[in-house]
């Protein structure tokens, strides 16, 4: 019996980097990483930590959709010649 078994898994080329570059501060590699999760996953008998959607109030929800809206270009992005115009719309 194989002491490893190989598998191959398909990943976003951007996330793999930070993740590489997050475990490589920790010193490890990913894919001792990935064993490391998969590991804890079998120790407790599921994922190791909560999944769940994030609750944020009314306001945040507001404006994580208006944000959404400008970067889709729903909605124009305000523009302000100067920081002191900047300033004088959010004391308006």
């Amino acid at each position: 019996m194989a002491k490893t078994a190989s598998f191959s898994m398909r990943i976003d080329p951007e996330v793999r980097d930070d993740a590489e570059t997050i475990f490589s501060s920790l010193g490890m590699t990913l894919t001792e990483a990935i064993n490391i999760f998969l590991h804890k996953s079998v120790m407790v008998g599921g994922l190791p930590f909560d999944v769940r959607n994030p609750r944020y109030g009314a306001e945040t929800e507001a404006a994580m959709r208006e944000a959404r809206d400008i970067m889709s270009g729903k909605v124009p992005s305000e523009v302000y010649e100067s920081a002191e115009a900047l300033f004088a719309a959010l004391d308006g």
